[in-house]
């Protein structure tokens, strides 16, 4: 794909790596539409930051928990740019068991209606848009909570909700890639920790044990955090690089899922 000309809608672009997503767009001379709803003392930086970057850009302030209001957002991009080529449908609430203690409903809502629902609803609202373009791109951000749940070091970052929508997240990539296929592509990456995810520059990971967060980078093969440049990457080739990727899962993890697990060198065995 072309980047520059195209327009693009990032969900949930205040900070971290939806900002950072929103900002490498706009480098490459995309259009950026950019969603936020709370972190309202982000938002005078985030004005400033894509100022600076140059391109044509649209804040929205947007709570996607209302169905309703989803199309209005559409609208309201579609009236600024007249069209949508990439979707970065980055949103999510939840996780940190550490954080919210035990269940209650309205936390298990809150995840499932944000991790979850909020993704399908913009979605559905700018496919047929992406349609249009004839070369649109999904790129759905999910966790590996999907394939660990409340497991090892990790039973502390994720909890059965979180876990449970993110595994739901690659059933939708797979569909959409069905559905929208031959106009788009649909792909999903998968985030490990990061530094504004489940990481170092958030909330919960002060609550822990330096024990604790040392386990998480020891059962990282990378023996590291993620980078919000990290994913950004990432992102740029599923758009930029991959034309011939469709339904794919993309895991950043910096190998976790491999981590519990190492392999020796090869013995000498006892016929050398």
């Amino acid at each position: 794909m072309q980047l520059e000309g195209k327009t693009a809608l990032v969900l949930g672009a205040i900070k971290g790596i939806g900002r950072g997503i929103g900002l490498a767009l706009a480098g490459e001379g995309v259009k950026v539409a950019l969603t936020y709803y709370d972190w309202e003392e982000s938002l005078e930086q985030m004005k400033q930051d894509f100022g600076k970057a140059g391109a044509d850009h649209l804040i929205v302030r947007t709570n996607l928990l209302d169905i309703d209001g989803i199309s209005s957002l559409v609208d309201k991009v579609i009236t600024r740019f007249g069209r949508i080529d990439i979707l970065i449908n980055n949103i999510e609430r939840g996780g940190w068991p550490v954080v919210h203690g035990a269940y209650v409903r309205e936390q298990w809502d809150l995840e499932m209606a944000t991790t979850l629902r909020a993704k399908r609803w913009v979605y559905s609202s700018v496919l047929p848009h992406l349609k249009d373009s004839g070369d649109g791109v999904v790129v759905n951000i999910s966790s590996i909570a999907g394939l660990i749940g409340r497991s090892g070091p990790a039973g502390r970052f994720f909890n059965d909700g979180y876990a449970a929508a993110n595994r739901a997240v690659s059933s939708f990539t797979e569909t959409w890639a069905r559905e929208a296929a031959p106009e788009v592509r649909v792909n999903e990456i998968m985030l490990g920790f990061f530094e504004t995810r489940h990481g170092p520059h958030t909330r919960g990971w002060g609550l822990l044990t330096r024990e604790q967060r040392n386990e998480i980078i020891d059962h990282t093969l990378l023996r590291r955090i993620g980078k919000i440049e990290d994913v950004v990457r990432a992102v740029l080739f599923v758009i930029r690089d991959a034309p011939f990727m469709t339904g794919s899962v993309l895991r950043l993890d910096g190998g976790y899922m491999l981590g519990g697990e190492y392999s020796e060198p090869m013995p000498r065995g006892v016929l050398e």
